[in-house]
């Protein structure tokens, strides 16, 4: 059996949702799952959605050197949009 041949990443992908989905249930069924509340999954995205624009803006060469942001605190940068952050709002 050849090393590629071996392993979760090496099934395909029908068998891969199977498998994650037994260990889906069984969270459940233990109590042990995270149940998303709106306003967590909305924070989850907002995050995601700087993280992405972030990276990308950096792999293009056109994002600043965040050197106008030297004022706003942690907190304000995570509330701020991709535009008021280049703004320098």
């Amino acid at each position: 059996m050849a090393k590629e041949d071996r392993g979760f990443a090496s099934m395909d992908r029908a068998k891969q949702r199977e498998i994650a989905s037994k260990g889906g249930k069984a969270a459940h069924q233990k109590g042990t799952a995270h149940e998303w509340t709106s306003e967590e999954a909305r924070d989850a995205g907002r995050k995601g959605g700087i993280a992405s624009h972030r990276r990308r803006r950096e792999q293009s060469g056109s994002g600043s050197s965040g050197d106008d942001m030297r004022g706003v605190s942690p907190e304000s940068r995570m509330s701020m949009t991709d535009d008021d952050a280049e703004r320098g709002e």
